[in-house]
């Protein structure tokens, strides 16, 4: 997951040349002067890191969730986050960072 032009898009299915001249954010371009975004500290904080592989998604994603809404229920994070798939966790963690996330953002 990448965010495009402020949207969270599947970079793999995305053509290049598609999104040519297009603002491009990728996990690492969430953090600003050294300090983490407020996303990424409530993952850290509640455990919500993974094996790696599907956590920058689950970031960009939960990001844009709350974009477009501000206080999201439990089954509403578990709904929007349902295109990353993740064999690790049962997600719990994971929807505890985006509700603190969503406290601070």
């Amino acid at each position: 997951m990448v965010h495009v032009d402020g949207k969270s898009i599947k970079s793999c299915t995305a053509f290049a040349a598609d999104v040519d001249g297009s603002k491009i954010i990728t996990i690492e371009g969430l953090t600003k002067n050294g300090k983490m975004h407020p996303m990424q500290e409530a993952f850290k904080k509640h455990h919500g890191l993974q094996c790696g592989f599907c956590t920058p998604g689950m970031v960009m994603s939960a990001i844009d969730l709350l974009k477009n809404n501000k206080k999201p229920t439990d089954q509403e994070i578990r709904d929007w986050l349902e295109g990353n798939i993740c064999r690790c966790t049962g997600y719990q963690n994971i929807v505890a960072a985006v509700k603190e996330a969503a406290s601070k953002m």
